[in-house]
């Protein structure tokens, strides 16, 4: 299926966007949330981890894999290299930031999984664990037959485009969600720093358009060896 226009110029801007929605989410926890670290007595800075490794983890390296068949002109075995590398480190990103929640949580004696949010993330990541394991399984190594991996690309496909989007779903309603709170706290709620974690929601929201729009788009016409999102 292909928009009838060309992926390239749409996947400069997802890349674009990309950046700039890290650069947002490290402004934030750097800039108004005091920082990122492992051990410490303010527990914020172990929280803080968790945003950061969710959008530029789980959600940019997992937009990039998805896009990377569209945005390298390169063969088409070094490509599946790269697809497949790039969802695993967001795979491992992705494990680690929500480690940190769970970390920071039982660290500062809150409760665990009460929340949509919560139970959603573990929903993705449990998914993205899945998708990636049968992708490696079936057209990496061993390899599926060829009829297997026939009627399994489209489906390989659509699950990752349907799980990608719930990712970003769910990052922004965590953004929500921790904004929410601070705000019941004290936080000003038209501050720079309510106006800084909406706009990178935003952003975020609009690179998961894009990348979705890239990987519907039609592929160069160098790549017609293109096989799987």
């Amino acid at each position: 299926m292909g928009l009838g226009v060309p992926a390239f110029p749409l996947t400069i801007v997802t890349h674009v966007l990309g950046v700039v929605a890290t650069v947002l989410v490290l402004v934030w926890v750097i800039n108004f949330r005091g920082g990122l670290a492992w051990e410490d007595e303010n527990k914020q800075l172990i929280f803080n981890i968790h945003p950061f490794l969710i959008v530029f983890g789980l959600i940019v390296h997992g937009g990039e894999a998805i896009i990377s068949y569209k945005a390298l002109p390169l063969k088409k075995e070094v490509k599946k290299v790269v697809h497949l590398g790039l969802h695993g480190a967001a795979l491992a990103l992705g494990i680690i930031g929500i480690y940190t929640a769970f970390k920071y949580h039982n660290e500062s004696g809150i409760a665990n999984l009460y929340s949509l949010h919560s139970w959603l993330g573990i929903g993705v990541i449990v998914l993205y664990g899945i998708q990636w394991i049968y992708g490696f399984v079936i057209f990496f190594y061993p390899g599926g037959t060829p009829d297997v991996r026939r009627f399994s690309l489209p489906w390989h496909a659509l699950f990752g485009l349907f799980v990608f989007v719930l990712a970003v779903g769910t990052a922004t309603l965590g953004f929500l969600e921790k904004l929410t709170f601070e705000e019941s706290s004290g936080l000003d709620k038209y501050g720079s720093e309510a106006l800084l974690v909406n706009f990178t929601a935003i952003i975020t929201i609009l690179f998961g358009v894009f990348v979705v729009l890239s990987a519907l788009a039609d592929a160069p016409a160098a790549a017609d060896d293109y096989e799987a999102i």
